[in-house]
């Protein structure tokens, strides 16, 4: 079974949710994560609530009972390696599921509200899908629904549909390979999308044991 996330419609931008752009949730006092190589703020992408992948792939508590927010550079798109799981123009942070709230964002101007977050907030809808594999499942759930593949967003657990060659990464605590949370398509409306280099797929991995996260893209 796939588990698709499709689009919603427009969302809310707070929220314990699994949902595209808004305002990240954390517990009181977190810092906006910086760029390592800019030292800019980075852009909000999503938000996962880890308990819907639990519940969905019937697994238990394989997950952390937690929360993931994944932020990325866009101060100067492509200059900051923000494809790599390593370098550090991208952060996949892990916060428990109690006591979040909305985080505090760095004083910007105006017309740089889109370093920090994207121009819309995508509501995601779960679909299971009996297909096996994610390229299927896209395919049987627009023949099925009437929908555009452009609305499929991702998703949730299951294997990763690679564009290139497998990029697993290790987990930095104990080596071993993590566990994929969500693959993330770039969105519907180009406006408002996630850059994964115009064309791109993205895929944010945890190790639930180390309490380690990751994320990477490619195109």
């Amino acid at each position: 079974m796939t588990i698709l996330m499709t689009y919603g419609g427009p969302g809310e931008p707070e929220g314990l949710v699994t949902r595209i752009g808004g305002i990240p949730m954390a517990p009181a006092g977190t810092a906006w994560p910086h760029c390592a190589t800019c030292d800019g703020p980075m852009q909000f992408l999503a938000q996962i609530v880890l308990a819907d992948l639990d519940r969905l792939m019937d697994r238990g508590s394989k997950q952390a009972d937690g929360v993931m927010a994944i932020f990325m550079c866009q101060n100067d798109p492509g200059m900051c390696d923000e494809w790599s799981p390593i370098v550090g123009g991208n952060r996949a942070l892990l916060f428990p599921a109690d006591g979040l709230t909305p985080m505090s964002a760095p004083a910007l101007g105006e017309n740089d509200e889109g370093v920090l977050r994207l121009g819309a907030v995508s509501a995601v809808t779960l679909v299971p899908s009996p297909a096996a594999d994610y390229f299927s499942a896209r395919e049987e759930w627009a023949g099925r629904s009437g929908n555009e593949l452009r609305n499929v967003l991702g998703q949730l657990g299951g294997q990763a549909d690679w564009l290139q060659g497998d990029e697993t990464p290790l987990c930095p605590t104990c080596t071993h390979p993590m566990d994929l949370v969500a693959q993330f398509e770039e969105g519907p409306d180009h406006s408002t999308a996630m850059n994964f280099g115009g064309c791109g797929t993205a895929f944010a991995f945890t190790c639930a044991p180390c309490v380690q996260a990751a994320f990477l893209w490619q195109c």
